[in-house]
């Protein structure tokens, strides 16, 4: 289980080692990791001096913790996430939520590559994420609650911060630009999902699907953080297209839309300075 004491040592040594600890964070999902070499003055921890801080393990995900400025505001970004099917335990990827909220983080920016379920997606497209469905039927809150940490019975009825995405979307459209908004279906993995799971998804009303974020929006949710998410849409979903899906196209798309994504979230933060 998530334990105060673990996160109290991890907090403590980000902040002994790193200095104006900013509130807002960033993950950064599968090829996403480039924005933090866009950070200045940045102060950089690699995830295995952290106490008590899982290691990434999936390529695209460098595992270091890079606080810095962006577009002039300081943010704390994940280089790197934790997945359910890389073996860890629940309490362990969701560990680094508590750690912000232990550091006075307020706002949280998750991001991530998903297939696309949606017919009017192609890859590159970016993805305001609107609602999230779990398809692993797994909760990271199982087991005894610290109400430090939150309630024993999160409000899940608006994982994500409605006016944030309001001040986003206006943001883009005053620019001249337009993003698509999508509900996101959370798939255990590692193994890509089957033609059948993506024909049933989209019934659901799944817009696009991936292997990651939901547990982060729970314990987002858990920790009362004001959350916004995104996701990269780097291929088709199983059976849209006639194509094996491979780990190397999502890094490869990632990688293309680079500038877009970029542009995108100098946007969210520059409605919350």
């Amino acid at each position: 289980m998530v334990n105060h004491e673990r996160i109290r040592e991890a907090s403590d040594y980000i902040k002994l080692k790193c200095e104006n600890i900013p509130n807002v964070a960033i993950i950064l999902g599968s090829g996403l990791g480039f924005l933090a070499d866009k950070a200045e003055n940045s102060c950089v921890i690699d995830y295995k001096d952290i106490p008590n801080f899982p290691v990434s393990t999936v390529p695209g995900h460098e595992g270091k913790l890079v606080i810095g400025n962006l577009w002039g505001q300081r943010v704390m970004m994940m280089k790197g996430r934790f997945h359910f099917y890389e073996g860890y335990e629940a309490w362990k990827v969701i560990f680094p939520i508590y750690v912000f909220k232990e550091l006075g983080v307020k706002r949280l920016i998750i991001t991530n590559s998903s297939g696309g379920i949606s017919m009017d997606y192609k890859p590159g497209d970016i993805v305001l994420i609107k609602d999230v469905i779990n398809m692993a039927f797994k909760s990271p809150l199982r087991g005894p609650n610290d109400e430090r940490l939150g309630v024993r019975f999160p409000d899940m009825s608006k994982p994500f911060d409605k006016e944030w995405m309001r001040k986003v979307k206006e943001k883009l459209n005053k620019d001249g630009k337009r993003i698509n908004e999508g509900v996101y279906v959370w798939s255990l993995g590692p193994s890509y999902e089957t033609p059948a799971e993506i024909k049933a998804f989209r019934k659901l009303g799944a817009d696009m699907v991936g292997m990651s974020t939901v547990p982060e929006v729970i314990a987002a949710a858990h920790a009362e953080l004001k959350v916004l998410g995104f996701s990269c849409i780097t291929n088709m979903a199983a059976g849209v297209l006639e194509e094996p899906l491979k780990h190397e196209d999502v890094i490869r798309v990632a990688n293309m839309v680079k500038d877009k994504f970029a542009q995108i979230i100098k946007v969210a933060l520059e409605v919350v300075k």
